[in-house]
């Protein structure tokens, strides 16, 4: 069990012993290239592991140096946190094996896959770790990481978005610090089980409720909520389309899984308030996401702005909060980092093909291009939540959630904009792989060689979320059911 226990930790070091390594051989294309991908598929057969004895024998607690918590460093492998981690571990993978087609010598010689690495550790701990100021660390790692990615190209308008996603980050770490603080000031612990205990005894409701929003403001920058969006969508948009994919899939939802472990765990005693708030937020969240995928023909921005709707789902079964409504936020989260790295990718590959991500120059690619034009005709209606597919799940969960709390305004907007999400990825199936077919000299058509594999390998995970649901639901039931109950996460935390 203590070689099982010390296993936990293994999510975070090793990208980080890649990324070492990835940065000693930066100029050596195939050894780097190699690393990576070794790294990433042994790391992610590890974690499928780690998720089947977490699933069976119950959550891998991690107590650095022998401290017991919650004096020591804890990292808290529990059912929510390994299914993210090896859900992160798919994406990685799947991003590793299409940059080898894409990430040209001049990226590689600015340390690419020593920041990508670092990025996966960063997004792992802070899936994992069980307090808040290492929450806030783990979150500068991923940060710090994606400064570097962002820019990777050099191109204009990458330091220009850049500039905007820097300082607004920088804005919100030093609160989420800052809050940290005061948090810590009232209760003395930052171990997130003991907080669930001290906070529910504190008796100063007034000042948590302060500090709690503080914390939600924080988390809802990170996750691109209603009015906290407007740095996302051009900056997702410009990075290359492998960062693009790892920024959309992962970033925000560690935003969302902040909210969701925080609020559900430590400030639950304020539901009636909070997260009546949440669910407002929520929906116009959806709202303005939809506005601005329909206002744009640029295809990168159409896929950047349909994060924001996803998340503002997420946040309405955060608010709702019950058992259905919870395991149908975290359905929702996991079907939404996989189908949003493989339609970032995909959207790479048409960019790549076509020269422009400028929808109204763009047709014809079906008659070139069948498989790529069905695959995106196929992450369009799992995105928006046709039946049987992952996105479908997730969302009745919702609405079941919704339907018996009585929040009916709210779910029957989320169903609306359903149709409304379907037709703006639809407008670049129809915009771009419709029309006449262009006379172009088969040797002179871009290969599509080595690119498809990965994105298809993201949708066949996807397409079972959907069809497999009978399987997997039990399994997010549970995580729903310990949600709802934070005595369960404390009770393996601090082994009372």
């Amino acid at each position: 069990m203590s070689n099982l226990t010390n296993l936990a930790i293994l999510p975070v070091l090793l990208p980080v012993i890649a990324g070492i390594f990835s940065a000693f051989y930066h100029k050596k294309q195939t050894i780097a290239r190699g690393i990576t991908l070794f790294f990433s598929t042994v790391q992610c057969l590890i974690i499928f592991w780690l998720v089947y004895e977490v699933f069976v024998h119950g959550p891998i607690i991690l107590e650095t140096g022998d401290w017991k918590a919650p004096y020591g460093i804890i990292i808290v492998a529990d059912e929510l946190a390994i299914l993210l981690v090896a859900i992160t571990n798919i994406i990685a993978v799947s991003a590793a094996f299409y940059s080898i087609r894409t990430i040209d010598h001049e990226e590689l010689h600015h340390f690419f896959y020593m920041f990508f690495h670092f990025l996966i550790a960063g997004v792992s701990g802070a899936f994992l770790t069980g307090d808040l100021f290492n929450l806030f660390v783990f979150f500068e790692v991923l940060l710090m990481a994606s400064y570097a990615l962002i820019i990777l190209g050099g191109k204009k308008e990458q330091f220009r978005e850049s500039i905007k996603y820097v300082l607004i980050n920088v804005f919100s770490s030093i609160l989420f610090v800052t809050t940290i603080a005061f948090l810590y000031s009232v209760t003395g612990t930052v171990n997130m089980a003991q907080l669930a205990v001290r906070v529910g005894e504190s008796g100063q409701i007034g000042i948590l409720t302060t500090i709690a929003i503080m914390l939600f403001v924080v988390f809802a920058t990170k996750g691109a909520l209603f009015p906290l969006y407007f740095w996302l969508p051009r900056s997702y948009a410009v990075p290359h389309p492998v960062v693009s994919a790892l920024f959309g899939s992962l970033l925000t939802k560690v935003g969302i899984y902040s909210i969701l472990r925080t609020f559900t765990l430590i400030f639950g005693y304020q539901a009636e308030f909070t997260h009546q708030i949440f669910i407002i937020l929520g929906v116009l969240t959806i709202i303005f996401g939809v506005i601005g995928a329909l206002s744009t023909n640029n295809i990168k921005l159409i896929i950047a702005y349909n994060i924001i709707p996803a998340v503002g789902y997420m946040l309405i079964g955060i608010g709702i909060f019950s058992v259905t409504s919870l395991a149908g936020a975290v359905y929702y989260l996991i079907h939404d980092m996989i189908i949003k790295g493989a339609l970032f990718l995909l959207v790479g590959v048409i960019v790549m093909i076509t020269g422009t991500s400028d929808l109204r120059k763009m047709g014809g690619l079906i008659h070139h291009y069948p498989l790529l034009g069905w695959m995106f005709f196929l992450s369009c209606i799992v995105l928006a939540g046709i039946p049987p597919f992952s996105g479908f799940i997730g969302k009745y969960l919702l609405v079941k959630g919704g339907l018996e709390s009585g929040h009916h305004i709210a779910i029957i907007i989320a169903l609306l904009s359903s149709l409304l999400i379907l037709l703006s990825v639809i407008r670049i199936f129809i915009g771009a792989f419709w029309g006449d077919k262009k006379d172009i000299a088969q040797d002179k058509l871009p290969s599509t060689r080595g690119l498809l594999s990965p994105i298809a390998f993201l949708l066949a995970f996807s397409v079972f979320l959907g069809i497999g649901a009978e399987w997997i639901y039990p399994y997010i039931q549970l995580i729903g059911d310990t949600l709802a109950s934070p005595s369960y996460y404390i009770d393996n935390v601090l082994k009372e």
